[in-house]
């Protein structure tokens, strides 16, 4: 018998090692690559302290003043008739809208949002304007031009007032503080409305003469997207002046069909929509002109009016809000912080102050136009829009070589807005990457947000009169103008719905899927070193301004 037993001095062999389990990749991973968020946009070629040589400065910011020139011709040629002007009136109005948009855009480059904004004419202050012009058309004048005066000094006087509104939630920080209370789940639908909350100015505009404003999309699309890759040689070129470009092209077409006379026989509406020579400002401008203090006369103020046009100036708060997230996300900068939306706007209505003095027929928000241009360029330089103004500073003060380029008809100006403002409500969109996209409580809100923000002011402009009467009518004309104004800009109701939505929802719950955890840091002066790199005043300003004004 063998005795058996167990020997301690005998090693065993270990298991081979086990290969881990692979890595499971999200739904999806499989087909293609998952895009990381990016907090600044990796296709800019020039951002927003990076310049482009000084020949292609000049080209581009003359670009940004053909542009914003559609908005002031479009105000103009509606407000002034209606208020007794004759074509040399409006050829002025045109003026003085020039000169101050230069001068308010100098402002907010320099001192206010330091970000590549254009400050151009706001519709929103048509319905107070109106309220306005309908308030003295049953009264008697001497003549026509006398009505007009008196109805542009009424607008200085309420300009002039209803500016201290944004002096005070500007400098007081109040406009700031309400910042505060913002996440990225209220910027996708404030910004997505800046620009589709436009959409009259767009294909409807085009449509009063669609024999030139749908050559000029067309060909703006073909020529700027695919045209500069099939010639590569021309791909920069295209890229940034191709809409300077086309806009010659279809431009001249205008003119070889006025002069040909395929507009002799047509309706006045399209005579006005095609025609190039009937707006004539070339023949009524003055060559030399410059805008002065009080040039219609001493200041009337109205109690009644001045309430419509506060309305409006909070309105352009709004607007200038959404336009300037979305001009930062197009020049590579950060969000706006808090403090420099609050400098912005208390700047806004140190503007609008001076357009009530200087006798302008509206006051001016950032103009939603030109930001989408710095996104189709791809070029966001401070610099650009900062030496537009010369621009306009110069065809402010030489009228006929201004009513030259006014002379554009409006739906070649419709064509670019359809490009422009579909770009800035793209803008909006890329904010949610910010968030938890799958969260069904952040797509109510945004959804809720978007659609009341888009379709309560469609209500209010498709029910307003064709004399600005809007639908909310009491005894208090000053308070139907107040409301009116308000719900019937788009931004408004975004950031209203939105806000309260945001902050009421399992708000306490939801921080992390809010975005609140990236967000918080732009929301402050030091919150990111970035800050101070692209708002900082220039030249050592911030050293003499007091802090509480910071």
């Amino acid at each position: 018998m063998v005795e058996t037993g167990h020997n301690h001095n005998h090693s065993h062999t270990p298991p081979p090692p086990t290969a881990p389990p692979p890595a499971r990749l999200p739904l999806g991973g499989a087909r293609g690559p998952l895009w990381p968020p990016a907090e600044q946009l990796h296709h800019l070629q020039y951002c927003i302290h990076s310049n482009p040589s000084w020949p292609e400065t000049f080209l581009l910011a003359f670009q940004h003043y053909i542009v914003m020139l559609g908005s002031i011709v479009l105000i103009a040629s509606t407000l002034v008739p209606r208020m007794g002007g004759d074509h040399g009136d409006k050829a002025r109005v045109i003026q003085t809208l020039l000169f101050m948009s230069a001068i308010n855009t100098l402002l907010q480059t320099f001192f206010g949002s330091r970000l590549p904004t254009v400050m151009n004419p706001s519709f929103a202050y048509m319905l107070p304007v109106s309220s306005i012009i309908n308030d003295y058309s049953n009264r008697t004048f001497k003549s026509e031009h006398e009505r007009f005066e008196v109805t542009m000094r009424t607008i200085q006087g309420s300009l002039i007032v209803s500016s201290f509104i944004n002096i005070f939630i500007g400098y007081s920080r109040a406009w700031g503080s309400c910042t505060r209370r913002f996440s990225p789940i209220v910027i996708v639908p404030v910004v997505c409305v800046v620009g589709l909350g436009l959409f009259a100015r767009g294909f409807p505009l085009l449509a009063n003469c669609v024999e030139l404003g749908l050559p000029m999309l067309i060909l703006l699309v073909i020529t700027q997207q695919y045209l500069r890759r099939i010639i590569p040689r021309a791909h920069a070129v295209l890229e940034r002046f191709a809409l300077l470009l086309c806009v010659g092209i279809v431009w001249s077409f205008a003119a070889i069909l006025t002069e040909a006379g395929a507009y002799n026989n047509v309706g006045e509406q399209t005579k006005q929509s095609c025609r190039t020579d009937h707006s004539y400002l070339i023949s009524s401008a003055p060559w030399i002109r410059i805008s002065y203090p009080f040039q219609w006369g001493a200041p009337i103020f109205r109690a009644s009016h001045v309430f419509g046009m506060m309305g409006a100036a909070i309105v352009t708060t709004a607007e200038t809000t959404g336009t300037l997230f979305a001009a930062a996300r197009l020049s590579g900068a950060t969000p706006p912080p808090a403090h420099v939306l609050s400098s912005s706007i208390g700047l806004q209505g140190i503007g609008m102050l001076l357009e009530g003095i200087f006798g302008a027929a509206v006051g001016t928000t950032a103009s939603v136009e030109n930001v989408g241009l710095l996104g189709l360029t791809h070029i966001g330089s401070r610099r650009v829009v900062q030496i537009s103004t010369a621009f306009m500073f110069f065809f402010s003060i030489f009228g006929k070589f201004g009513a030259f380029f006014a002379s554009i008809p409006l739906p070649i100006f419709a064509a670019i807005y359809c490009v422009l403002f579909g770009i800035v409500a793209a803008v909006g969109i890329t904010f949610m990457q910010f968030v938890n996209n799958n969260s069904l409580r952040n797509m109510y809100v945004v959804g809720l947000s978007l659609f009341l923000g888009i379709s309560i002011p469609q209500y209010f402009i498709t029910t307003t009169t064709a004399d600005g009467v809007g639908p909310v009518r009491t005894d208090g004309i000053w308070f139907d103008d107040w409301l009116n104004t308000i719900f019937s800009s788009s931004p408004t109701v975004a950031i209203i719905v939105g806000t309260l939505l945001d902050n009421t929802l399992d708000a306490k719950y939801s921080v992390d899927d809010r975005g609140l955890a990236w967000w918080k840091a732009f929301q402050h002066r030091n919150g990111d070193v970035r800050n101070e790199e692209f708002y900082s005043l220039p030249l050592r300003i911030r050293e003499f301004v007091p802090t509480r004004f910071l």
